[in-house]
Order: structure tokens, then C-alpha cells, then sequence
């Protein structure tokens, strides 16, 4: 929070190049997958832009949402204009009820480690999420987003923490 709009900015913008580098040479960005982000808040990233860029590919988009807590994420999908109704936390949700399953889910994080396991708000919403979809068979690729200032030497993972395919910030790519 201590960042300037502007440096928020220039940092969003650096790590959205990172994320679309990455996720290009790894084969995650195919016509007709879906790409789950979230509606920045406290500071964190923004990567609305970029979704508007890949929605010109057929990449569709979709935001997390919290139906029940202690619960895993559910995702709606969403595009930039589409309208919106605030759900738990006040947080903006797309108001249309229509729930898909990301191929490529992203997260913002308070802080993370070398070994790729998040810090997050405290909720475990990813985490659940995550082993939701690994007990299910239907993995998905995770992608953490992060300033580089949050990282930590470890988060002390629990047991129920789960690793991310990889870190992406506004310097690079872990």
C-alpha cells in the first residue's frame, strides 16, 4: 500500500508481460481455455488488462468467488464491462451466475517463498481450491502473482499448503 498508483501500475504492467511470456511458452494460453484472476484490491496487482487482451485470442476469463466459507473458490465467468454485484467481503463478483472451471488459475499473494507456497489473506480459499481440483482429477495450473518486496525466505508451510506452478513478479518469473 505504501506504492504509488503509478508504481502499482508499472509494476502490473511488468508482471503482466512475465505472466503472458511464461504461460505462452508453457502452451496455457489455447482458444477456448479460461483464465481465472481476481478484482485487485488493498494494492495488489492488476491484471484486468490483460484478460482484455486475451479475450481477443477466445481466451475466456473468470474471477474466484466465495460462496461458502471454508469452502473451495468457485469461479464465474467474467470479461471487462460485464456487470458486477459485490459478494462476501464486499468483494465484486460478476452478477451472472455463470460457473466454469479455469484452466489457468492466478492468485495474488501477501508474501511467498523460493519453494513456490503462497501467503495469502489467512482465508485457505486457494489452497482448498487447488486440492479440490487435484482430489477431483481436474488440476489446474497455478500461477501466483506477487510484488517482488513480498518474498520470504519460507511462509512455514502447513500440511495443507500446496505449491504453485510458479511465481510471476514484476522482475521475473520464479
Amino acid at each position: 500500500m505504501q506504492m504509488s498508483v503509478a508504481a502499482r501500475e508499472q509494476a502490473s504492467a511488468q508482471m503482466i508481460e512475465h505472466l503472458d511470456v511464461l504461460c505462452r511458452e508453457r502452451g496455457w494460453l489455447c482458444a477456448g481455455n479460461v483464465v481465472s484472476l481476481w478484482w485487485p484490491l488493498r494494492g495488489e496487482p492488476d491484471l484486468r488488462p490483460w484478460l482484455a487482451r486475451l479475450r481477443q485470442e477466445d481466451i475466456g476469463g473468470a474471477l474466484p468467488l466465495v460462496e461458502d466459507k471454508a469452502m473451495p473458490l468457485k469461479f464465474r465467468l467474467w470479461e471487462p464491462g460485464a456487470p458486477m454485484q459485490r459478494g462476501i467481503w464486499d468483494i465484486p463478483q460478476p452478477a451472472e451466475p455463470w460457473e466454469t472451471e479455469p484452466d489457468l488459475i492466478l492468485a495474488p499473494a501477501v508474501g511467498f517463498d523460493p519453494a513456490r507456497f503462497r501467503l495469502g489473506y489467512g482465508g485457505g480459499y486457494f489452497d482448498r481450491t487447488l486440492a479440490a481440483r487435484l482430489a477431483s482429477g481436474r488440476p489446474a495450473r497455478a500461477v501466483m502473482v506477487a510484488y517482488a518486496a513480498s518474498r520470504l525466505e519460507s511462509i512455514h508451510p502447513l500440511p495443507h499448503d500446496i505449491p504453485f506452478d510458479a511465481v510471476v513478479t514484476e522482475q521475473g518469473v520464479l
